[in-house]
């Protein structure tokens, strides 16, 4: 079992835990990801048995506040041997920087979209890479299920591909520009997949909650580094310190940054886990970020 398919796996177990979804519902995504029906069922019981059900969640009076957003493109182009790619273009005015940024396990949806335009209302032109651009793109295999499913048969090499040509068509279309990333949940454990590659096109990155490649090594690496992580996501957690390990031996420009009482994908407003003080103050330091090392 790869470590991308064991996160994959664990993040079907802790959406259970949490309440998100329901137990047939996680029976049926485990078997999408490959799981047996006994081992599958004893991954529920084991994950039930960390504690009761969460209180249910209050229907939202109103819509989260949320960054002013430009409206994205839907956009192809041409991918490692051949393959053809698409995402989602958003372009600023007066474009600053470029950042490539990547989708959670539900593949390229409105929300990863919404945070490109984010970024080019603040000066950064963006590109949502759709990594399941190979299955048809995100929005023709029928659900967020069959996204993760799609997504865990793909293999590292291809994303990481898939990523620099990215940045390549950042560079076409921006080529003065310097090219950073940001990525989250699935998308983080992406960006720091990137990083490690080396690819010196790439200046700063901010990877939300992702884990870190096995034994990581960022030696061949030029991009300052804001790691992000939320005090309650204890299953991401236990690898930020091998993450803070690594980008202080390969002596890159970085900083750790853990926000309290927010868990998992708290940034994502429109999941369950958002924690609005949180993801304001995330984007805040996202820019500063960026306007320090990428502007």
């Amino acid at each position: 079992m790869g470590a991308l398919h064991s996160y994959l796996v664990e993040e079907v177990g802790e959406d259970y835990s949490d309440g998100i979804i329901t137990r047939r519902e996680a029976l049926r995504r485990l078997g999408l990801l490959g799981l047996g029906a006994a081992a599958a069922s004893s991954l529920i019981a084991a994950c039930a048995r960390q504690g009761e059900p969460p209180p249910a969640q209050p229907t939202p009076t109103q819509e989260p506040s949320r960054p002013e957003a430009k409206p994205t493109e839907a956009i192809e182009f041409a991918g490692p041997n051949g393959r053809k790619l698409m995402g989602a273009w958003a372009a600023a005015d007066e474009a600053k920087g470029g950042v490539l940024v990547i989708h959670e396990n539900r593949g390229l949806t409105d929300h990863i979209r919404n945070v490109a335009g984010r970024f080019a209302t603040v000066g950064y032109s963006a590109l949502a890479l759709d990594l399941l651009s190979e299955e048809g793109g995100t929005a023709s295999l029928g659900g967020d299920a069959e996204a993760m499913a799609a997504l865990d048969k793909a293999s590292d090499e291809r994303f990481v591909a898939d990523m620099r040509s990215g940045l390549g068509e950042l560079e076409r279309r921006l080529p003065d520009a310097n090219l950073g990333a940001i990525g989250f949940c699935f998308g983080g454990a992406m960006v720091w997949m990137l990083i490690q590659s080396g690819d010196d096109r790439l200046v700063a990155a901010a990877p939300f909650y992702g884990t870190v490649p096995e034994n990581p090594d960022f030696s061949k690496s030029n991009a300052a580094v804001l790691g992000v992580y939320a005090e309650l996501d204890d299953r991401v957690n236990m690898t930020r310190d091998a993450a803070e390990a690594a980008l202080k031996e390969a002596g890159l420009t970085h900083k750790i940054r853990t926000f309290n009482g927010a868990d998992h994908a708290f940034f994502n407003d429109t999941g369950m886990r958002y924690n609005e003080g949180a993801a304001k103050l995330a984007w805040s330091e996202v820019l500063d970020w960026f306007g320090t090392h990428l502007a």
